[in-house]
C-alpha cells in the first residue's frame, strides 16, 4: 500500500527518515530515483540514513514503477520518495492508486521560481504538477508533518 509520495531533492535525511515514516506509519522507504542508481557511495549513504526497523529500496524510476505494478511492494506500507516534480510525475502516471502528492523541498535551479518556502519550479514542473491534479491528486506543500498543509 502506498502510503505517501514526496518529493524532495534531499531524498532519505532526518524529516524523511523520522518524522514522515513515523507520521505515515511507513515501514518500507522507496527512492525512486535515476540519478542516485548510478552512485554507489549515495545509495550507500541513503541506505544507512534509514531508521534501523524501516526497509529501504533504491530503484529507478522505470525499476520501480515495475515493481509496484508487479505487486512486488503491496505487503509493505510503503513511502516513495522522488528527487525531483518529473520522476513524481513520471512515477504516478505509470501506477496508480496514487492519492497525494507532497511537495517538500526543491532546489534553485536556472529557470525555476519560488512558489514556497522550499519549493522552486520551473514551468514545465508547474504544468506536470497541473495534470496530476487534473488527474485527481492532492498536491500538497508540507515540509515535516506538524506543519500546516499548502495546497498546490
Amino acid at each position: 500500500m502506498i502510503k505517501l509520495v514526496r518529493v524532495d531533492h534531499r531524498l532519505i535525511h532526518g524529516q524523511v527518515a523520522l518524522s514522515w515514516t513515523n507520521s505515515i506509519g511507513a515501514d518500507c522507504i522507496l527512492v525512486a530515483d535515476d540519478g542516485v542508481i548510478e552512485d554507489p557511495l549515495q545509495k550507500a549513504t541513503l541506505k544507512m540514513a534509514a531508521p534501523h526497523n524501516i526497509k529501504a529500496v533504491i530503484k529507478s524510476v522505470d525499476d520501480s514503477i515495475e515493481a509496484i505494478n508487479n505487486g512486488k511492494t503491496e505487503n509493505y506500507k510503503l513511502f516513495i520518495v522522488v528527487g525531483s516534480v518529473d520522476s513524481a510525475y513520471r512515477l504516478i502516471s505509470g501506477i496508480s492508486g496514487v492519492e497525494r502528492l507532497n511537495l517538500g523541498g526543491t532546489k534553485v535551479r536556472e529557470g525555476t521560481h519560488k512558489i514556497s518556502k522550499a519549493i522552486n519550479l520551473t514551468a514545465d514542473e508547474e504544468a506536470q504538477l497541473r495534470l496530476l491534479k487534473d488527474a485527481g491528486v492532492k498536491i500538497e506543500i508540507q515540509q515535516v508533518p506538524t506543519d500546516a498543509v499548502s495546497e498546490f
